[in-house]
């Protein structure tokens, strides 16, 4: 009886949490994160302000103030949570690994090229609110993370670690990524050496993102500027520019 109850009940929300949505202003959005995720939201403004990059903030009033927030406080955590649940699939993944391997396969699965890929794969590059003159290499990738942090404070961990797992092993062939190699640096001096060109790195700008120095470095072949890498060390920016 106890058990019929809870499935009755369990029901009713689900009917009421639907005519939520079809009645909400914001229906549109509860049923992109339905079709992207699996599942409606139980509380619609965390997702709203994980989709608002710093370009474009969302205003919020409260007690007769009004905030202008974005994203970056739901990257921040989500940027930690999706961190540890990688790092959980790696070593139940990869059991006899060391933990530079460990490492290693997690920063190939959080890189900000494989969430910028993850992220237009599901098509939240289409739900993110920005200026259009914004030009940023991580913006998908921030939105990916800022809505695993949304998540999370909205379903739980547990949740969170579910629906996570599932894109990774819907989108990554983690035993494939192992064999794959991200020295783009590397490659790109191999090339230049094979073929006789000079490479050179520049730092060209520095900034304070997050409370934190972000550098931008050109990669120069044969003394002509080519792409720019963006990142909070140089080594890493030279990577990204390689890449």
């Amino acid at each position: 009886f106890l058990f019929t109850g809870i499935k009755i009940h369990r029901h009713k929300m689900q009917i009421l949490k639907r005519l939520l949505v079809i009645f909400s202003s914001d229906r549109d959005l509860y049923d992109s994160i339905n079709n992207i995720f699996g599942f409606y939201p139980s509380n619609i403004m965390l997702y709203k302000l994980a989709l608002h990059h710093k370009s474009a903030p969302m205003s919020i009033s409260y007690k007769n103030c009004s905030q202008n927030l974005n994203n970056e406080r739901l990257e921040y955590l989500g940027d930690a949570i999706i961190g540890a649940i990688v790092a959980d699939l790696i070593f139940r993944t990869f059991p006899y690994k060391n933990e530079g391997f460990m490492s290693e396969m997690r920063s190939k699965i959080v890189s900000r090229s494989q969430l910028n890929k993850l992220s237009k794969h599901l098509g939240l590059d289409k739900l993110i609110q920005h200026q259009h003159d914004v030009h940023s290499k991580s913006l998908e990738g921030d939105a990916f993370e800022a809505l695993f942090g949304a998540i999370y404070l909205d379903q739980g961990y547990d949740f969170t670690t579910r629906v996570l797992r599932r894109i990774i092993s819907q989108n990554i062939d983690v035993r494939e990524l192992e064999f794959q190699n991200f020295n783009f640096k590397g490659k790109l001096l191999e090339w230049a050496q094979k073929h006789k060109h000079t490479l050179e790195y520049k730092v060209i700008d520095t900034q304070i993102n997050k409370n934190k120095k972000q550098y931008a470095v050109r990669v120069f072949i044969n003394g002509q500027p080519m792409e720019v890498g963006y990142n909070f060390s140089i080594k890493d920016a030279e990577q990204a520019a390689s890449e």
